[in-house]
């Protein structure tokens, strides 16, 4: 069978907006070690953007423009946790391929 190189879906889009994809071409290069650094500061500003949303929310008399605001935010850092979670998930190797259990793996 045919081996086709993958491709790592890239936390960020074109300027058109369209998706970024990288070819495999084995872990450590320029773009991908940019790709994991993104990732990783993306998941970060979640984190971060959460912390402070709550804080927003719990209080009952937060401001329309504090509130409508987190939201803004939290759907942004969302998207890029998603784009993360597919781009990861894309990466996990198929159930078929790890069936063969072998040391070259």
């Amino acid at each position: 069978m045919k081996s086709y190189p993958s491709l790592r879906l890239l936390p960020w889009s074109s300027p058109d907006g369209k998706p970024c994809f990288l070819a495999d071409g084995g872990e450590g290069g320029y773009v991908s070690r940019l790709a994991d650094e993104t990732e990783a500061r993306q998941l970060a500003d979640g984190l971060d953007v959460l912390r402070r949303a709550r804080r927003v929310l719990e209080d009952p008399m937060s401001p329309y423009v504090e509130v409508r605001y987190a939201g803004v935010r939290l759907t942004e850092c969302l998207a890029d946790t998603l784009r993360v979670a597919e781009s990861r998930g894309r990466r996990l190797p198929s159930p078929e391929s790890t069936e063969g259990g072998g040391a070259d793996e």
